[in-house]
């Protein structure tokens, strides 16, 4: 029955929702600069961009935190305090990935960043945006949950062609690259670009376990 005690004491706007939408809007401004400073493409403008990322990195932590706090002192929680922890941890992952992309590129200083490492981190902004939109719908997921299933399918199909990207630029890397320290650069920061769609990918495999049990 839907009034029940205890959906009386369930707060009409939990507070939860809008701090996963903080945290997934935090995923998205980072991965819009990480396709910034694949576009800038020169070490100045990686300086730049990657301490934006960084700051973004670290307010995610902070947002994660409170989030965990919060559950600590919440009774009741929209849906299960697992799944919104684990959600919230998987949404700092994202940002954490996206960190580990900019501090590589700043750190390794390839020579040039191919046009697969712009397509991938175009990938990631792509996945960050249906993230949020997913997010967006979890406040009214019982009612229709129609969007954010549709959202979830978006975010394993870009897992899936990010693969296709990394293995083509792989295969070509070791047929034209001569220099086996720059394989070993672009190989790596490729890897790491590639790992962040993996990412994505799961929070919408959370998301989708958050739809099986309540919607």
């Amino acid at each position: 029955m839907k009034n029940t005690f205890l959906n009386r004491l369930t707060p009409k706007e939990p507070k939860f929702y809008p701090l996963l939408r903080n945290l997934a809007s935090i995923s998205l401004q980072a991965a819009e600069q990480l396709v910034a400073c694949i576009e800038a493409n020169n070490q100045e403008g990686a300086i730049s961009i990657h301490q934006k990322i960084k700051d973004l990195e670290h307010s995610g932590d902070q947002l994660t935190n409170e989030i965990f706090e919060k559950l600590n002192t919440t009774f009741i929680t929209p849906f299960d305090r697992e799944d919104i922890n684990s959600l919230a941890n998987k949404l700092d992952d994202v940002t954490d990935e996206i960190y580990s992309c900019s501090k590589r590129i700043l750190f390794y200083k390839p020579k040039q960043l191919p046009q697969a490492a712009l397509d991938l981190a175009n990938m990631i902004k792509d996945a960050t945006k249906w993230i949020l939109e997913a997010v967006k719908e979890l406040d009214i997921l019982k009612k229709s949950p129609t969007k954010i299933k549709k959202y979830c399918k978006e975010l394993h199909e870009i897992e899936n062609r990010a693969d296709e990207v990394y293995q083509v630029f792989v295969t070509n890397l070791f047929a034209k690259e001569t220099d086996a320290i720059e394989i070993i650069k672009l190989k790596e920061i490729m890897h790491v670009l590639e790992t962040t769609t993996d990412e994505t990918d799961h929070v919408g495999k959370i998301i989708k376990t958050i739809i099986v049990k309540y919607a």
